[in-house]
């Protein structure tokens, strides 16, 4: 039996420009908030990454907004059923959807993970730095997420045929499987259960994502059903001592939501899912008449992907020129130091990841030039 939901197809001959606008945007809010929050403590034989979130009262609040990569997979889900469309008009079958999606991501991802590995490498061996490895893995390891996508793009068009085959009953199964894992994980003593959810949870987001157009056009009132079952669910969740509060990995606490990710996670999607649904009108108003919000869409979706790529190594680049000028490292705790520097640790890897991106995006396979912003309806740039 097939699901009674009716299901909504993609309008494939237009642009949606406000797709665009979330998956970029997505991607350079993670780049600003592992700038502006990231501590780093160095010991003499490791390094490791520490937050503020964990230590400042009430900061966990902060990662329901910035916490944005489940609206990355969401938006990736619909963008990727447009592109299956496209390909398949055209006579194009799997090999042809997945080679080109895999080539703008994992080709770069692969590359910048060599050039640190090698890197590092050299530097642990000529300037004898035992924590080296670890910092190498610091940097690379926000690629975490391209692996995961990668597998989702591999079976997109699966997920595909299951949504018009069962409709919504394919997001019920897969939240209902999810929390059996979460159970099996947490109840049973089953650690490879939380892996398991990996596929299942960021699976659930990009499922959710082939409805898109159908939550677009729901009456109102369905944005507001979202909302406000995700923040519930995100509250009961995380107040009963199981789940942490933040979407972040901190230190304190015994596990992160995110890395194996846990049933917090759809409820954290359906909670943004609300606010992007509501704020669409607002929004797609002003990337239609507005020049500026037009010329940042498209600017957006040219550099966020090789921004994304080389955010942590601006970063770790500036670290070392303040080190190597001043000699002076930043606090590794949020004292009223660490505070007050946080415009200054946003705008000097800004600086160094500039001409990096600028490099990058001329180099990185489908890179182009911007369109003029007086034809936003262009080519699509769907990854």
């Amino acid at each position: 039996m097939t699901s009674t939901m009716p299901v909504t197809e993609p309008r494939t001959a237009e642009r949606e420009i406000y797709i665009d606008f979330l998956r970029a945007s997505s991607l350079i809010v993670v780049v600003l908030f592992h700038w502006a929050f990231t501590m780093l403590e160095f010991g003499d034989t490791t390094v490791r990454s520490n937050s503020p979130i964990g230590s400042t009262r009430g900061a966990w609040m902060l990662t329901w907004f910035l916490q944005v990569m489940p609206v990355f997979f969401f938006v990736g889900g619909y963008a990727h059923w447009i592109v299956w469309k496209k390909v398949r008009d055209r006579g194009g079958g799997w090999w042809a959807f997945v080679a080109g999606r895999l080539r703008r991501l994992v080709v770069p991802a692969v590359a910048v993970v060599i050039v640190w590995v090698i890197k590092g490498s050299a530097i642990a061996a000529l300037r004898d730095i035992h924590w080296m490895s670890e910092a190498v893995l610091l940097i690379v390891s926000p690629l975490w997420f391209l692996g995961i996508y990668s597998v989702l793009v591999l079976v997109a068009p699966v997920a595909i045929w299951l949504h018009r085959r069962w409709g919504a009953i394919v997001l019920v199964w897969l939240v209902g499987l999810a929390a059996v894992l979460d159970v099996l994980r947490f109840g049973h003593g089953q650690g490879w259960a939380g892996y398991a959810n990996f596929l299942l949870i960021w699976g659930f987001c990009h499922q959710l994502g082939l409805h898109y157009r159908a939550l677009v056009e729901a009456p109102r009132q369905v944005a507001w059903m979202f909302l406000w079952a995700g923040l519930f669910g995100l509250f009961a969740l995380t107040s009963f001592g199981l789940y942490p509060r933040s979407m972040v990995g901190v230190p304190g606490d015994r596990f992160s939501n995110m890395g194996p990710p846990t049933l917090v996670i759809p409820a954290l999607l359906a909670f943004q899912v609300g606010l992007v649904l509501l704020a669409r009108p607002w929004a797609m108003r002003q990337l239609a008449e507005s020049p500026r919000w037009a010329g940042f869409n498209e600017m957006a979706n040219r550099f966020s992907l090789p921004l994304y790529l080389f955010h942590t190594s601006a970063f770790a680049a500036a670290l070392t020129l303040v080190y190597v000028i001043a000699e002076y490292v930043p606090p590794a705790l949020p004292t009223a130091e660490w505070w007050w520097q946080r415009p200054l640790w946003v705008v000097l890897p800004a600086l160094f990841a500039i001409p990096i991106v600028l490099l990058a995006s001329r180099m990185l396979p489908g890179g182009r030039r911007p369109k003029p912003v007086e034809t936003p309806a262009g080519a699509e740039r769907f990854w």
